[in-house]
């Protein structure tokens, strides 16, 4: 092996590395000072789960929360509702629609599977999710994110900051709060492994008689006949 080569290939590799920690530096301060514009209260930095990272992201891509009519709004904005499906044979509601900003969405999910370790309102709803309701992890936290939305947009509306509170809705500290959600909310390891199992979507009925006997395949057209 011609070690010198290679020492050289690393020192392009480190040289690179540094060069992109540098721009990674100087768009973090454009950013925090943009956010200082946009949300000089820091009210969405004071949701649990959001970061020094996600705060930005989800003022910048939410954008005014008062232009919206309602919370309802604000939720279909961000695809974070049901998708409906509301045929002549069924009535039922799926997955969340993802018609909305799909960067609002990201952020939104990551600050709520951090968020339900320090809230212990959102602990609970994702424990009645996985334990009761037999939800798959990213189903349930999907719906995290939608509360978690909701909250922050009702926050941006009157101008207050989150509250941290139990589920009998006192306000608690932070680490009160991961200590109520390691208590109380904390997930078997056998149920967990059973809801990381994904199951392969299911065809609705009809659709598979109606392959059966062939209906709605293209017919082979008739052949064109031909001069002698």
């Amino acid at each position: 092996m011609d070690f010198d080569a290679l020492a050289a290939d690393i020192a392009i590799e480190a040289r690179l590395a540094l060069a992109v920690s540098a721009e990674i530096k100087t768009l973090d301060k454009r950013i925090a000072v943009l956010y200082d514009q946009v949300d000089p209260a820091r009210i969405v930095r004071s949701v649990p789960g959001v970061g020094t990272v996600g705060a930005p992201q989800i003022a910048g891509r939410l954008g005014d929360a008062t232009r919206f009519a309602n919370l309802a709004a604000v939720r279909s904005f961000a695809g974070l509702v049901p998708r409906q499906d509301n045929s002549g044979q069924a009535d039922r509601a799926g997955g969340p629609t993802k018609a909305g900003d799909s960067c609002l969405r990201e952020a939104l999910f990551m600050a709520a599977d951090h968020a339900r370790k320090i809230d212990p309102t959102l602990a609970a709803h994702y424990h009645r999710l996985i334990v009761e309701e037999g939800k798959h992890h990213n189903s349930a936290v999907c719906t995290l994110a939608a509360t978690l939305l909701t909250r922050i947009a009702a926050c941006l509306r009157t101008g207050t900051h989150y509250q941290l509170r139990d589920t009998e809705g006192r306000p608690i500290t932070e680490p009160e709060g991961r200590a109520i959600v390691a208590e109380r909310y904390t997930i078997p390891a056998k149920t967990r492994t059973a809801r990381r199992q994904v199951t392969a979507p299911t065809r609705q009925p009809r659709r598979n008689e109606r392959a059966k006997k062939g209906v709605g395949e293209r017919s082979e057209a008739p052949p064109v006949p031909q001069p002698a």
